[in-house]
């Protein structure tokens, strides 16, 4: 007879259902970022992990409970806003975060199809995603204070650049999404945080005087 955990149920059986349950959500951020949250159909995801849809909402009843699931997995695709959140990481870490990402271009689309999606009227991730800017602005004000102290260049305090940050961060990877070919989202970010620096010089490329162009161009 297999063994129950503590509550009751079989430990088997139940590692199964946890098992098929992350395959739906695997299959669910796949569909997502192809198609957005509202042409998201629980149908597509059946299909994607060989159920019915009726066997799916055995699992997850409702096309909200899916969604719900597959932002408490947020860590899995939103790994920048974990970086961030709390005290955040050193802003070298973070580099090499955006770097990683230049190497798994499906979660960054789920990710910036979710986050684009959010912005529509009462669409069910809006507090997920205003949560999960907030504190990503928090976390970079304090990455930002660690690395450069009180005073960026500009005179700008981690909190107004944090924002920037964010931004920069966000728009790298929609170009690059775009354009991968054209965007180097690591170079730029490491160009951005040149920007920041208090310390910040021009190199010889950006003083030199600029040639003029040549007649009939």
């Amino acid at each position: 007879m297999a063994a129950k955990s503590p509550d009751g149920r079989r430990g088997g059986r139940t590692a199964r259902s946890e098992d098929r349950r992350a395959e739906i959500v695997e299959a669910a951020l796949a569909v997502l970022a192809e198609r957005g949250y509202r042409g998201t159909t629980l149908g597509a995801v059946a299909d994607r992990v060989g159920l019915t849809q009726q066997g799916l909402l055995h699992y997850f009843p409702t096309k909200e409970a899916l969604l719900a699931a597959v932002l408490d997995a947020s860590g899995q695709w939103d790994l920048t806003a974990a970086a961030l959140h709390g005290t955040g990481w050193p802003l070298e870490m973070l580099a090499s975060l955006v770097e990683y990402h230049a190497t798994r271009p499906a979660l960054v689309r789920t990710y910036t199809v979710l986050a684009a999606d959010s912005v529509t009227a009462r669409h069910p991730a809006r507090a997920f995603f205003r949560r999960r800017y907030r504190r990503a602005r928090e976390g970079g004000a304090n990455a930002l204070r660690e690395e450069y102290g009180q005073r960026l260049a500009g005179g700008l305090t981690p909190e107004r650049a944090a924002p920037l940050l964010a931004a920069v961060l966000d728009g790298l990877q929609l170009q690059w999404l775009l354009d991968p070919d054209s965007v180097d989202m690591a170079a730029a970010f490491h160009d951005f945080l040149r920007l920041l620096s208090p310390d910040a010089t021009e190199t010889p490329d950006a003083t030199s005087t600029p040639r003029a162009p040549d007649k009939g161009a």
